[in-house]
């Protein structure tokens, strides 16, 4: 995976995150948890806002998430909340999706020698957002 790769995946799962947000809003009902989403969201749009312009300045397409990992999304959403729509749950749920992206972000970062700094910091703030992001979950649980 070249930095190019990584800048679209930051770019990518970080657009998966506003829209798992979105899709979950509805299914909240704890004021705090949907404030603290809102915020979780606001920080999601800048990463993703910063991807996006890095891309643009390297001449490369901004690939947005595809329909079918948006549906696919939508639906691990509304399984998990079929039953149980409590705050722990969608804690829970929120937790999971932030871990995978730390594992993922974290051996991406390990893994290879960058010679953009700008695409470097830009992965290591999105792995510190999601460690943020579970730690803030916590409480929910």
């Amino acid at each position: 995976m070249n930095e190019i790769d990584i800048l679209k995946e930051i770019n990518k799962s970080s657009k998966t995150g506003i829209d798992g947000i979105n899709y979950t809003f509805s299914k909240v009902k704890d004021s705090q948890l949907k404030d603290l989403l809102y915020k979780e969201k606001d920080e999601y749009q800048n990463i993703y806002d910063r991807s996006k312009e890095i891309l643009i300045q390297k001449n490369e397409d901004t690939d947005d998430t595809k329909t079918m990992q948006k549906i696919m999304s939508w639906m691990g959403i509304e399984l998990n909340t079929l039953t149980d729509k409590s705050s722990s749950q969608i804690a829970e749920m929120l937790i999971q999706g932030n871990n995978m992206g730390v594992i993922k972000g974290t051996k991406l970062l390990n893994n290879m020698q960058f010679e953009d700094t700008q695409i470097q910091n830009l992965l290591e703030d999105f792995i510190r957002l999601q460690q943020k992001n579970i730690e803030d979950l916590k409480k929910y649980l």
